[in-house]
């Protein structure tokens, strides 16, 4: 009888460490999954807010930090036009903004607090990766649990064809520029960057904001895929690029 309880302690022993080690897995590999239904538990807690009670809350402060930069550079306040450039390599978010003719002004240079990954493009749930590519932004959430945010539209249809010729699915999503420090595969910019981009998101339309998510700053020389990136990375830096011949680079 003695030994039988042995091996039967050995056997709940072995099982329970099985369980706690896949669990562990599971978790690692869906934790984006995990924080951001944590991140929507948190938020109903309280009283949801919507984009105009945040404008309320934050535009005046908004603008008292901004005005004299758009001033400075000839750009009415808020901007008919924004582009927000990121750079992951030098860590850093730019925002552009210009009338409704004319050229982008470079206002500011935000650095990324937090962002996973490494060059290449986002494949998969998961992989932590910051997208690449020409993007948009499809939403505001005012109830984030990181304060404040802009949803990404990743994956885009150009992300969505290359996965479907390669056999690729559950591509991930919810690709966010928001605040606090902390980050999987968004851009964490901090509490006062994330008040301003979304201020300025929310007054100008979303409608009328473009996101270039580069490797690395591709106006100061060539940056080769990473060895393991797909075939098309190459025309996704490409594309980059030439895009940001309308943003020149700062002297």
């Amino acid at each position: 009888m003695p030994r039988n309880r042995s091996i039967f302690r050995r056997k709940v022993f072995l099982c329970s460490s099985g369980f706690l080690f896949a669990l562990t897995a599971v978790l690692f590999w869906q934790w984006p999954r995990v924080e951001a239904l944590a991140g929507t538990v948190s938020a109903r807690l309280g009283p949801p807010h919507t984009v105009q009670e945040r404008v309320d809350a934050y535009g005046d402060a908004v603008q008292k930090r901004l005005r004299p930069l758009f001033e400075k550079n000839s750009v009415a306040y808020p901007p008919a036009r924004i582009t927000l450039i990121g750079l992951k390599e030098e860590k850093q978010l730019e925002l552009w903004a210009g009338n409704a003719t004319g050229p982008m002004r470079l206002l500011k240079t935000y650095p990324i607090k937090a962002a996973s990954g490494g060059p290449g493009p986002k494949l998969r749930e998961g992989d932590r990766q910051v997208p690449e590519g020409i993007y948009a932004i499809e939403s505001l959430n005012p109830n984030s649990r990181y304060h404040l945010a802009l949803r990404v539209n990743y994956p885009n249809a150009f992300d969505r064809a290359q996965a479907q010729k390669e056999g690729r699915s559950n591509l991930g999503g919810d690709i966010m520029i928001h605040g606090k420090a902390v980050s999987i595969g968004c851009l964490a910019m901090g509490d006062s960057a994330a008040e301003e981009i979304f201020i300025l998101g929310a007054l100008t339309g979303i409608e009328n904001i473009q996101v270039l998510l580069c490797p690395a700053d591709l106006r100061r020389g060539e940056f080769p895929p990473p060895p393991a990136a797909p075939v098309w990375t190459t025309e996704v830096y490409r594309t980059l690029k030439t895009a940001l011949k309308d943003y020149p680079d700062r002297p």
